[in-house]
């Protein structure tokens, strides 16, 4: 499900053994879990703060409690502890968090959906830019889906090669069935755009 590396494991068991309770643990979980606002946290998990629900995970020094409803958003995520001059950092990497995975097998709007907010967005980002999935359409040749662009996109005079170039291609490429996009954003509006 997921990975705690062992200097994160090590960094950890110290924390919870200055907190000076018996049986202290981690739990981890994603905020609003499937969205782009998705957040992966840890916090300290007291023996009266367990849920029998939770799914445990036995670690050399520690326990970790995870909450259910998370666990398909963790899949893949690394906790590590890194070292540098100033002390260190713990990191959580968890890339299934806004959309957990996919595969061939799933819904359309799921791939899609996984392809923008894993791959396509954060490129997108560096520009203040964001491209959603409105709805999809059914074609004679198969699914067209329906984007929206957002932020920096909006109004961007390099929208149209951003669409087909990138967003096009690349979901084409590997959402099977899927034949096109189509870009429904009011461009006439250029308050933010990235270029003008």
């Amino acid at each position: 499900m997921l990975t705690v590396t062992d200097s994160a494991q090590d960094y950890l068991a110290q924390l919870l053994e200055k907190q000076g309770v018996e049986g202290i643990a981690v739990r981890i979980f994603v905020t609003q879990p499937g969205t782009p606002y998705a957040e992966t946290c840890l916090a300290y998990c007291r023996p009266e703060e367990v849920i029998p629900t939770d799914e445990v995970m036995e670690l050399a020094k520690f326990r970790v409690y995870v909450e259910p409803n998370s666990i398909p958003y963790l899949e893949e995520a690394v906790v590590d502890y890194a070292s540098d001059r100033m002390g260190g950092q713990l990191t959580i990497k968890a890339p299934n968090a806004k959309m957990p995975k996919v595969n061939p097998d799933s819904p359309i709007e799921d791939q899609i959906n996984y392809i923008l907010y894993s791959e396509v967005n954060p490129g997108l980002a560096s520009h203040g830019g964001e491209v959603s999935l409105v709805r999809l359409e059914d074609t004679e040749l198969g699914k067209l889906a329906i984007l929206k662009f957002g932020g920096g996109c909006q109004g961007c005079s390099a929208v149209d090669m951003t669409l087909k170039e990138g967003v096009e291609k690349t979901l084409v490429e590997r959402v099977k069935g899927l034949v096109g996009v189509r870009d429904v954003t009011d461009h006439t509006v250029k308050d933010n755009a990235y270029y003008q």
